[in-house]
């Protein structure tokens, strides 16, 4: 819409308010005064648009009251223009005045917008989850726990952020962005604690340990701290005064003398590698303000991804077109090879080509999964002794085969026929594999396990070939 409001202002000032000549300094001193002004107005208004077409905000901000008072202010100014009853100075200001007033219903449009609240809404939800799991319990002295339950819910959010559509919309792109941006680095910070948890010496190891603890203490204390400031929950502090702070520990720690002592300086640099973790996360304040970071029609990673996805699509094709005339094609070395490139494709730490890069990895291998298990269908010579509870698990297997092959090729909404009956007819397998009774068999239930795991696969991915989600 944007780039429509800027085709708009293109075609009121591409066409000079004097009929065809273009008004400069020179020409202005022969222009009636009302249309000088005009001419003024357009210029501000020239000002303001690309200011309105990116703000991503809400209408209690700041910038928004800001930009609101500016347009109102011009259109006030329009209104007062006095045209003496001259149909070309009427004409020019009704354009200027609709131009005004365009700027400022889409400024609304976009801060209202039923996404934006839901993006201000998850960015609210995700503020409530960590401070209660992260911030409250350093702000009560303590040491903040954790939990895979905490992780896990930080994970769901972000895949529900992804999933806001946009419409194209710049500020609601940016807006989803930023509070994309922010939450990740939030995971990170959260998951690199579950997963370093470096450990103190003790101070009797060496002079130097007493004080690498001492920053350790220190760190904890930032991580909690910039874990605050990344979801605004930190009114006081900015990234700066954090990230200032703990380039001074890094000073102090670089200046420690550990040498002669392996542990020591392994345990030091463990220490310095945990701050560089929470320094990388410090750059955010600008974070979004580049179009190229959220507007990723032209981004070179996203072509990447969109033309492996392009190649899966004629592999997948290919599959199911062999397989319908009873043969198996077998792209697989190719697959495999997708998924290399898949792997190394740089997200540049952007959580939307990060996500656009696991979808396109699940599609690559809902494809090799089909071929793995056709393959193991055509080469399976059961026994005469195979217990009746395994061949059962077996055809189902063959059902759940014949489904990911429509699964594979659809192409439709969660609101047709044909995506409930293929959610009906997977459920009724799970069902059918729940109602499979081993009977103490260790492959029996082995294969079950498998067979139940490949069913919700298929759901999983059919649930991703429906959600409706953009770049």
């Amino acid at each position: 819409m944007c780039a429509n409001v800027f085709g708009a202002l293109k075609s009121l000032f591409g066409k000079p308010f004097d009929g065809g000549k273009r008004m400069d300094h020179g020409t202005q001193q022969q222009q009636h005064p009302a249309m000088i002004r005009l001419y003024e107005v357009q210029r501000e208004v020239q000002s303001l648009g690309p200011q309105v077409c990116t703000f991503s905000g809400l209408k209690n901000e700041r910038e928004y009251r800001r930009l609101e008072r500016e347009l109102t202010r011009l259109l006030l100014e329009v209104d007062q223009v006095d045209t003496e009853g001259r149909a070309d100075l009427q004409g020019a200001r009704k354009r200027a005045a609709q131009e005004v007033e365009g700027l400022l219903r889409y400024l609304e449009e976009n801060a209202t917008h039923p996404s934006r609240l839901a993006i201000e809404e998850l960015s609210r939800e995700a503020q409530r989850l960590v401070e209660q799991g992260v911030v409250e319990p350093q702000r009560a002295g303590g040491t903040a726990e954790i939990s895979d339950e905490l992780v896990d819910a930080v994970q769901e959010l972000i895949l529900r952020l992804t999933q806001v559509k946009t419409g194209g919309s710049v500020p609601l792109r940016k807006a989803r962005y930023r509070a994309l941006t922010r939450l990740c680095a939030v995971q990170d910070v959260i998951e690199g604690r579950t997963r370093q948890q470096t450990l103190p010496l003790s101070e009797d190891t060496h002079a130097a340990v007493q004080r690498i603890n001492q920053v350790m203490v220190q760190v904890s204390g930032a991580r909690s701290q910039l874990v605050a400031l990344l979801m605004g929950l930190s009114g006081r502090d900015s990234c700066a005064h954090l990230s200032r702070v703990l380039t001074e520990l890094l000073v102090e720690l670089d200046a420690l003398d550990v040498s002669g002592n392996a542990a020591v300086r392994n345990y030091r640099k463990q220490v310095v590698e945990e701050i560089n973790g929470l320094l990388k996360h410090l750059d955010l304040e600008g974070e979004g303000d580049d179009t190229r970071r959220y507007d990723l029609a032209q981004n070179d990673s996203i072509r990447q991804i969109e033309a492996v996805r392009g190649r899966v699509g004629q592999l997948r094709g290919e599959v199911l077109r062999h397989c319908g005339v009873g043969d198996l094609f077998r792209p697989k070395p190719e697959l495999q090879s997708l998924l290399t490139h898949l792997d190394q494709v740089d997200t540049a730490r952007n959580p939307c080509i990060r996500e656009a890069r696991r979808r396109a990895v699940l599609e690559v291998q809902a494809v090799i999964t089909f071929l793995d298990l056709r393959e193991a269908l055509i080469c399976r010579q059961p026994g005469s002794n195979e217990p009746p509870q395994h061949r059962a698990v077996w055809i189902v297997l063959g059902s759940l085969s014949d489904l990911q092959a429509q699964v594979l090729c659809f192409n439709g909404k969660r609101a047709d026929k044909s995506y409930i009956l293929l959610e009906e007819l997977l459920t009724k397998q799970l069902l059918a594999l729940d109602a499979v009774d081993p009977q103490g068999d260790e492959m029996t239930k082995v294969a079950r396990k498998q067979a139940v795991k490949f069913a919700q696969n298929i759901l999983s991915y059919l649930d991703m070939k429906t959600d409706e989600w953009e770049y």
